[in-house]
């Protein structure tokens, strides 16, 4: 699995990096997420679904 964040779309809440602080952090000069690594451990898959279907704007897109 991939994921990736749309930065037009990011609002900058941190909720994916609360959700899943494994593979999210939070750029607190930009204010906004970002992905640590590019290919999701599948002990992280579950959370980082999870934290895609709770992003209000939807800017984060899983790649299965």
């Amino acid at each position: 699995m991939k994921v990736r964040i749309d930065y037009d779309l990011c609002m900058g809440d941190g909720n994916c990096h609360r959700v899943c602080p494994a593979v999210f952090d939070y750029d607190d000069r930009n204010l906004r997420g970002v992905v640590k690594m590019d290919v999701v451990p599948p002990e992280h898959e579950e959370a980082v679904r999870r934290a895609a279907d709770e992003c209000a704007p939807g800017a984060i897109a899983v790649e299965e």
